[in-house]
């Protein structure tokens, strides 16, 4: 992979993570209820920010590459959007994300990932995207379904945060 590839949709900008967004990244993963769904335990820290950073950074330096970008909206970063684990072979990858409680709600997400899946297909040339979402994560569910994505089954006791095991559904999303 090249040069950072910076994003514009219609209210947003996606750009790279860098370490000043540290303060920001630690409140989206300090906040317990923002947490329970993400698949990790909250961030006690401001280091595992800056050490976060770093790892998505890291991603794309990887035989099966990542890109992990910010979400920018009014000047303010307000959550993240990734691509990850790509098979060049394959055409596929899969995705990440979170958003702020306060920017919860006003369809950034949405728009976000359309940008990030609509770069993906034209420049990594994916022909699918696929998605671990918690079962009672409902909002999620909702968003990835209302971009294409569908439930394709479960995977029983998947992840391990918060002290315990987890189900997580897993959602693919097919260009045709």
């Amino acid at each position: 992979m090249t040069a950072f590839p910076t994003l514009h949709t219609q209210r947003l900008y996606l750009r790279e993570l860098v370490a000043s967004d540290a303060p920001a990244v630690f409140a989206i993963h300090s906040d317990a209820d923002s947490m329970r769904w993400f698949g990790a335990d909250p961030m006690t820290d401001l280091a595992q920010a800056q050490a976060l950073i770093e790892t998505f950074a890291h991603w794309r330096t990887q035989p099966n590459p990542g890109t992990r970008w910010g979400i920018e909206f009014e000047g303010e970063l307000v959550g993240s959007c990734g691509l990850f684990k790509w098979n060049r072979g394959w055409n596929s990858c899969a995705l990440a994300c979170e958003l702020a409680p306060g920017a919860r709600g006003k369809g950034l997400m949405g728009e976000a990932l359309r940008g990030m899946l609509d770069w993906g297909i034209e420049c990594m040339q994916l022909h699918r995207v696929e998605a671990l979402v918690h079962p009672q994560n409902s909002a999620s569910l909702r968003l990835l379904e209302r971009l294409g994505f569908n439930v394709e089954g479960t995977l029983r006791q998947a992840g391990f945060w918060n002290g315990q095991r987890q189900d997580l559904h897993i959602l693919g999303f097919l260009v045709n």
